[in-house]
């Protein structure tokens, strides 16, 4: 599918989520508490067959932070980018979708340990990089005293 194609399709689908205009690729922006049952659609949908996650990263906006998911549908060569917002900077957390597409296991912990989101039923969460305690470097109210690294 084409991406308005493709747009229109999951507009039919998914009536709660919203999708940005005026993107490269195809965006869908899914509630928190949807993002499981979204993806697990978008992977079980014969028309979609969204079979591949290409990456998982995270965006800090200081007022909330936005969780981004790249997918691939291997059969049919359309590409999405699933988003979702979480409003919670003190607790930000997301359901795994790790059932979903186990190759997003590395990703989830990676998130964690750079941004401090934390996904529930994440089959071994643990920080890859940083000790426990060292706090979030992605995140944009990030400070490390002793190495002198401040972000605003």
């Amino acid at each position: 599918m084409q991406k308005q194609e493709l747009t229109d399709f999951l507009k039919g689908l998914f009536p709660e989520a919203e999708f940005p205009e005026n993107t490269q690729l195809p965006e869908m922006v899914v509630p928190a508490e949807k993002l499981h049952n979204t993806a697990n659609l978008l992977k079980s949908d014969k028309n979609l067959a969204f079979d591949y996650l290409i990456s998982l990263t995270a965006v800090d906006y200081l007022k909330n932070m936005t969780v981004v998911y790249h997918l691939e549908s291997t059969q049919f060569r359309h590409v999405l980018v699933l988003k979702t917002v979480l409003n919670d900077r003190e607790n930000p957390v997301v359901e795994t979708v790790s059932d979903i597409w186990p190759t997003v296991e590395p990703h989830e912990n990676e998130v964690f340990d750079l941004f401090g989101i934390r996904f529930n039923n994440h089959p071994m969460p643990r920080r890859l990089f940083l000790t426990d305690d060292y706090g979030f470097p992605l995140r944009k109210d990030f400070q490390d005293e002793v190495n002198i690294i401040e972000r605003k």
